[in-house]
């Protein structure tokens, strides 16, 4: 329940934020997208001296102060997951894995099914819409993910594969060769969704197996 409000919670400030964007945006205010970027708008709206006007501006508080009320009790979900991933065995072992937080093992337990239910980490990760289909009878050639799949699990995998591999890029390598190599051959993203794809692998398998994950 904690998890389904957070994620609804994001959506709606997220919807307000790009609204706001969009308002301002005709009077010249220009922010990248992303809650990061909101106080660009936010120096816009507080410059009494600028261009905009007066009621622009009193319209801009009322997004923010929605925003504002929004992102408290966000963060204050948060807190709760973030409460339960260190109480929970099940949450808690879900965030041992590298690039897998309260919010993505949250979300696992709110929206996968019985994990026994799948006979591999695969077939786990081609539920999730991770595998990448493969076009011929013959020789494999892969193409892209799927669409299909659990969109909220697949979504957030993927982000964490990104967290992850921007702190390789950073650290300038890592100490697991197959994430180092994947790092150096594929453009970002791909690199990110075949890490998502391995990630919920191992989903699988400290789940069914109820043990902590420890790097090969």
């Amino acid at each position: 329940m904690a998890f389904r409000t957070h994620q609804c919670l994001v959506r709606q400030r997220t919807q307000l934020i790009n609204a706001l964007r969009g308002h301002l945006a005709e009077f010249g205010v220009v922010a990248p997208k992303g809650p990061a970027n909101l106080k660009v708008l936010e120096v816009a709206l507080a410059d009494e001296v600028g261009d905009l006007p007066g009621a622009v501006r009193a319209m801009g508080a009322v997004y923010l102060d929605q925003i504002a009320r929004l992102t408290e009790v966000i963060e204050r979900l948060a807190d709760e997951l973030e409460t339960a991933s260190r109480t929970d065995t099940d949450l808690r072992r879900l965030c041992t894995i590298p690039g897998i937080g309260p919010v993505t093992a949250g979300a696992v337990a709110a929206f996968a099914p019985d994990l026994d239910t799948f006979d591999s980490g695969r077939n786990f990760a081609a539920w999730l819409g991770l595998v990448p289909r493969q076009r011929s009878t013959g020789k494999a050639k892969l193409g892209s993910v799927s669409k299909m799949g659990q969109t909220d699990i697949r979504r957030l995998l993927i982000v964490g594969a990104m967290s992850v591999i921007r702190w390789v890029v950073r650290k300038g390598g890592s100490v697991n060769r197959w994430l180092a190599s994947l790092v150096t051959r594929k453009p970002k993203m791909a690199a990110a969704v075949a890490l998502a794809n391995k990630m919920a692998r191992m989903i699988w398998a400290v789940t069914t197996r109820q043990k902590d994950y420890r790097m090969a």
